[in-house]
């Protein structure tokens, strides 16, 4: 459930580029002065809100088909692609301290060899959990 897609409508703005909003999630809007930037608007407003939801302990919305969803006039479909690990890597940063155990011998053989063993350990992880890049 790292990657998230939801429908979003793009409604043209009369005073020129486009507001948008997701039918899944109603306090979700934002606004760009073109579609790129309507486009990358949407996917921080998109992952504001599944953030704040997530951190809140609330549910999050199944997201519709996008055949379900009408745009109506002077609008359109398009569906927003979320990274929640990429945003997670980008914004929650913040180092947390672990506890952990080494055999003796590792210990000893690191502490020789200079290696950081914080560095190393988010190095593993890392490639562990695919996120390495």
């Amino acid at each position: 459930m790292d990657r998230l897609f939801y429908p979003a409508v793009f409604h043209k703005a009369e005073e020129g580029g486009f507001w948008v909003t997701f039918p899944d999630i109603p306090e979700c809007m934002t606004q760009g002065d073109d579609i790129q930037e309507a486009y990358e608007m949407a996917v921080d407003a998109l992952g504001l809100s599944v953030t704040s939801r997530k951190e809140s302990g609330e549910e999050l919305p199944e997201a519709s088909s996008p055949e379900t969803v009408t745009a109506g006039p002077d609008a359109f479909l398009m569906v927003v692609e979320f990274d929640l690990m990429e945003y997670r890597r980008m914004h929650c940063s913040r180092a947390v301290k672990k506890t952990l155990s080494i055999p003796e011998w590792l210990n000893e053989a690191a502490i020789k060899q200079g290696i950081n063993f914080s560095q190393a350990l988010q190095e593993a992880l890392m490639a562990k959990v695919g996120g390495a890049r």
